[in-house]
């Protein structure tokens, strides 16, 4: 791995940026994926990732010195579908990765009431993006930066008009993705939005005893069962081994209201055989809610952390509670959000800061 004072010391030693990292967009050519256009991003850190352009530029593939933090379904990296969004469609044109968007307008289940029907989580993560930019890293003059910046829509004629704007971004010699987004409603009238951040991590970083590090008020809208794992008293931030009752559907999920320092929330994961940790970072007042996801069955072993503007719980209910958002003509949200890989030496008062 090569550290932020070694990159800053490279000036006059190489020949081309792509020797320490850079971005390098390509086209995938079998399988469910095939026709599919891919970014690979090297941070030149050992922290390297596959953004997805045909897929809203979701991130899919991504490693930390040789180690997959991300948990891919048993479909990987497939073509977008864009007429998915009915009913539970959305679920066979999962892949999985690092992240997957929800959203721009739904999330949630899929549900129909006077104001139109929608299919589970949106359209965004089925989108293909224009790509209007790539900056790449020049060491040699000092410039260390490097983004990828697409537009993603989700319109219709006589319907809503969203349009995403998203950067992805990050430093040669620092282990981190940077996620902004901007949101607009292009459209003449006010429409709904809902954003949820899919952030979904697997083994080897996702393991027996893995911690999964949040802090705030939950609750878990499932029944009780033997899928169960958010009940009070237990401990549902260790991570479990394989359960035979989370085959199938079986999964368990809680709704926190995450605590926050100086309006910027923080959870993440550690693995102490790997001495790794990592963190998510973003705006309590952009994402007020964080989802936390746990689905530990055989050959298909995820839990995901999940900023959100709203828990997963639809349009139609987050409109009869008075929380659903709208969006004006011309009106702008923006967000932000970082996946950092946690110093080595930083790694014991990052977890205590949980305790």
């Amino acid at each position: 791995m090569l550290g932020k004072e070694m990159i800053d010391g490279c000036k006059d030693k190489i020949s081309n940026a792509a020797q320490i990292g850079g971005i390098e967009t390509s086209t995938l050519d079998n399988g469910l994926g095939r026709g599919v256009r891919i970014a690979w991003i090297n941070t030149g850190t050992g922290l390297r990732y596959k953004v997805v352009i045909d897929r809203g530029m979701d991130i899919s593939d991504t490693f930390y010195n040789g180690y997959s933090l991300a948990w891919l379904s048993h479909a990987g990296t497939i073509a977008a579908d864009r007429f998915s969004d009915t009913g539970m469609g959305w679920i066979r044109n999962f892949g999985g990765g690092l992240l997957t968007t929800c959203g721009l307008s739904h999330v949630g289940g899929p549900e129909e009431d006077e104001y139109g029907d929608r299919g589970l989580h949106g359209r965004m993560s089925n989108t293909p993006a224009e790509v209007v930019s790539i900056l790449q890293p020049d060491p040699s003059a000092g410039k260390m930066e490097m983004s990828i910046t697409g537009i993603i829509r989700e319109s219709q004629v006589f319907g809503p008009a969203l349009e995403l704007k998203r950067t992805i971004s990050g430093r040669l010699g620092h282990p981190e993705i940077n996620v902004r987004d901007e949101v607009i409603n292009r459209g003449n009238q006010k429409v709904p939005h809902m954003l949820l951040y899919h952030i979904n991590f697997g083994w080897p970083l996702i393991d027996e005893g893995s911690l999964l590090l949040w802090k705030g008020k939950w609750h878990s809208p499932t029944p009780d069962s033997d899928r169960k794992i958010f009940k009070e008293g237990g401990d549902f931030k260790t991570c479990k081994a394989p359960m035979a009752a989370h085959s199938g559907t079986g999964e368990d999920v809680a709704f926190i209201d995450i605590e926050e320092h100086h309006g910027i929330a923080t959870c993440g994961v550690y693995n102490e055989k790997l001495d790794l940790a990592l963190a998510v970072i973003f705006s309590k007042k952009q994402l007020p809610w964080l989802v936390n996801w746990q689905h530990w069955g055989k050959n298909e072993y995820v839990t995901a952390l999940e900023p959100a503007t709203n828990p997963p719980i639809g349009q139609k209910k987050a409109r009869e509670e008075g929380s659903l958002i709208f969006l004006e003509p011309g009106e702008v949200r923006n967000y932000a959000l970082t996946i950092k890989i946690m110093d080595t030496d930083k790694i014991e008062q990052f977890i205590n800061s949980f305790k």
